[in-house]
């Protein structure tokens, strides 16, 4: 279903815009199949962390990762499905661990202190981290998407240092963490993709 919506708003475009060439269109074509895949994926991890008893978490984590998971960029997964349970054990496992586990001031200060250096390190290598399908080749976005990618993660962690409530602050400490594992090369070697600019070549100005 979502596919055939894509591919009809693809050809839509083509047809308004005919200096579209077939390569250029299948971008297009990837990229209205995140977005509109993204709607009932949303709607169904609502769904799914509400039957759970833990929507107000959920959407907590959902609201405070967008700037980034938006800069930093991540590996796809291949299936609509594949991306909706992925989804899904992302944010709810992450509320789940963030309830279950209790560290101490001292532990916490070490662990956001560790995930900060290790964070800088995999933004500067890595962040934004796009996909053959999605490339960013231009170097002033990429310059951009690192810089908000620097900041949205600094923030992130300040914010697991100063919340005082176990559950949130640990939120913002292993969901900026595990954020940052998902722009690595090795998750991307796990998960079979492959970065845009590798394909592509350098970023362009």
């Amino acid at each position: 279903m979502i596919d055939t919506i894509c591919t009809f708003l693809t050809k839509r475009i083509r047809k308004e815009m005919p200096e579209i060439d077939d390569e250029r269109a299948e971008v297009i074509n990837y990229g209205l199949q995140n977005i509109v895949g993204e709607i009932p994926k949303i709607f169904l991890l609502f769904i799914i962390a509400y039957i759970l008893g833990m929507l107000k978490e959920v959407l907590f984590m959902f609201i405070v990762l967008i700037p980034y998971r938006g800069a930093s960029g991540g590996f796809h997964l291949k299936t609509h499905l594949g991306c909706i349970i992925g989804t899904t054990v992302f944010y709810c496992g992450i509320v789940l661990l963030s309830q279950h586990i209790i560290l101490g001031n001292m532990t916490k200060y070490v662990l956001i202190g560790i995930s900060w250096i290790f964070g800088m390190i995999m933004i500067k290598l890595y962040a934004p981290a796009d996909t053959e399908n999605v490339p960013i080749l231009s170097k002033k976005d990429r310059k951009k998407k690192q810089m908000i990618a620097y900041i949205a993660f600094t923030i992130g962690l300040i914010g697991a240092l100063l919340i005082q409530d176990n559950v949130f602050s640990n939120i913002l400490l292993f969901g900026n963490l595990l954020q940052t594992l998902t722009i690595t090369k090795l998750a991307y070697r796990l998960t079979k993709n492959k970065y845009g600019y590798e394909v592509y070549g350098d970023a362009s100005v």
